[in-house]
Order: C-alpha cells, then structure tokens, then sequence
C-alpha cells in the first residue's frame, strides 16, 4: 500500500475531531472527518478508507446504527471500526468493531490503538 493510510473520523465535536485528525496523522492516517453520520457514512461508502472511527453519540444518528450499517457494508466491512466513546466499553462491546478508544484520550492512546490494530506504519510515533 503506498502513501498514507487513510482513516475516516465521524465524530460532531470539533475540539475532539481536531485531536483524533492530529494524533492520527502523526500515526501516518490522512484523516477526513465528518461531523455528522450521513456525511461520514457516505464518504466511507464512496472510497473505503483503512480505518474509520465513529462516535456513538451523534446529532443525527445513533452511533451503534451506523457502525453495524458500516459493517454490513460489503464497500466498508473489511474497514476496521474503532468505537470512540466517553461510555463504558462493556456498553458497546457487542457492537462489530475492532477497537474502542475511551474519551478523553491522548497521543499514547491513539498510537496504542494503531499497534493493537496492527496497521502499516504504526511505528511513525514515537512515543
């Protein structure tokens, strides 16, 4: 695979988004993010990224919708999916998904999520 990898965030919070877009990039992901589901669910759709992480408390639509949506998908089902939530992970963890990214979280987290997933390039940050 050349170039980037590339992650698709739908998360509404700018601050939170701004965060994922920077700790993500310095893991080797170009990130484009979405700050509502039907935004990020079409995006996904039109060119499958290699990761996508959605929020599950969204504006418009419930986040465990659209992941089970994503993952049904044959254009995204083989996309890991990380839940990004400030719930509990036992809450979630019958959602498909390949990961879960508590909130807050920082540089280490996301670096810690890249290695768990075993993505190319994961390596790029340092610490």
């Amino acid at each position: 695979m050349g170039g980037a990898l590339r992650a698709v965030v739908i998360e509404d919070e700018e601050d939170l988004l701004d965060l994922l877009r920077g700790h993500l990039g310095r893991n080797g992901c170009a990130v484009s993010g979405y700050g509502t589901a039907e935004e990020g669910i079409a995006a996904a759709r039109a060119d499958p990224p290699d990761l996508i992480v959605v929020d599950v408390l969204l504006p418009d639509r419930d986040g465990r919708e659209v992941i089970r949506l994503l993952h049904d998908d044959p254009r995204t089902a083989a996309c890991p999916i990380v839940v990004c939530s400030v719930l509990d992970a036992d809450d979630l963890d019958d959602l498909p998904t390949a990961a879960f990214l508590a909130k807050p979280f920082g540089k280490a987290d996301v670096a810690e999520l890249m290695r768990r997933l075993a993505l190319p390039r994961a390596e790029v940050e340092g610490n």
